[in-house]
């Protein structure tokens, strides 16, 4: 993400103070929002979906401790607290109220700048990577986060157990490659043990069931003499 098309939303009750950082980040290629109490930044944040939000704690009416917490039951946006609180104490409080960077008024606007793109390319990154973790099958048809241990199943959100997750992205690891029960085994277990073999079948059917694979099953297919195998190729 890069400035010229990030949007910060700057919450602080002063107005000069939100004149200066506006002014910087406007310099710098970033769109800016602005709220002057906490449930206009709630309400803009939900309407507008801002990159980032500053986030002043001493505000007139809500709080902004309190509209932190009320930013990080609905969204990941980041946050850098903007503050005249300078206490260990309230350093602390904000970053367990899910701030990722915390600045002490007064303050230097280019340091804030440069804080602030540093947190945008964190929450990149870390976006990015839940991204790859994130695979698509059957063009897209299913889905599977395994950071998040996540299966979607023609875009419904579809609850695995540990097994079935496990058996689901060993399938998947390989598609179109045919498995033995023996070589599931050792996926889903650890370790191959022959009294588990016939339990995959088990597993396959609840798999199945779940994900709304009816017969002629396409999702994870049955190999005649041999095992399972997945049946939908992988997204591009």
């Amino acid at each position: 993400m890069t400035s010229a098309t990030a949007t910060v939303l700057v919450v602080d009750d002063e107005l000069k103070l939100r004149a200066l950082v506006r002014d910087y980040l406007e310099r710098e290629g970033y769109g800016v929002l602005e709220a002057s109490e906490g449930r206009a930044a709630l309400d803009l944040a939900r309407t507008a979906h801002p990159d980032l939000v500053i986030l002043d704690l001493g505000l007139p009416g809500l709080p902004g401790e309190e509209v932190a917490r009320l930013l990080r039951k609905t969204s990941d946006v980041p946050i850098v607290m903007l503050t005249a609180k300078a206490a260990e104490s309230d350093r602390v409080m904000g970053l367990r109220l899910g701030a990722d960077d915390y600045v002490v008024k007064p303050f230097s606007p280019r340091e804030l700048v440069a804080r602030i793109e540093a947190v945008l390319r964190r929450t990149r990154g870390a976006r990015a990577a839940a991204e790859e973790a994130a695979v698509c099958y059957g063009s897209g048809w299913l889905r599977i986060d395994t950071e998040r241990r996540e299966v979607q199943a023609d875009g419904r959100p579809v609850e695995l157990t540990r097994t079935e997750f496990d058996l689901l992205t060993a399938l998947a690891s390989r598609p179109g490659r045919a498995w033995t029960r023996m070589e599931l085994v050792g996926r889903v277990q650890g370790h191959t043990f022959e009294a588990y073999e016939r339990t995959i079948d088990v597993h396959v059917k609840n798999l199945r069931r779940k994900l709304g694979d009816t017969p002629p099953s396409r999702v994870v297919v049955t190999v005649p003499g041999v095992g399972y195998k997945l049946g939908l190729d992988k997204d591009a």
